[in-house]
């Protein structure tokens, strides 16, 4: 599963979901929808701006975890 740490990188930069959302060009419901890991996918350019405003990297704001409980055969 893919982890969203955006809030943690929030909290680190000291800056509120109102002006990240302002400075990003999204609207506070879809960057709650991101911060909750409830979105299916995030645009290049948004996660760009994201990592631009955070002064971050994507790695910061996305982890991948391992789903012990269902792995993901290999397909070789």
């Amino acid at each position: 599963m893919i982890k969203v740490n955006l809030t943690k990188v929030m909290f680190d930069r000291q800056i509120s979901s109102k002006e990240l959302a302002q400075r990003i060009g999204i609207t506070p419901a879809n960057l709650s929808i991101l911060k909750t890991g409830k979105a299916h996918g995030v645009r290049f350019n948004t996660l760009e701006k994201l990592c631009a405003v955070l002064q971050c990297q994507p790695g910061d704001i996305l982890e991948y975890v391992p789903d012990k409980q269902n792995p993901i055969n290999k397909l070789n």
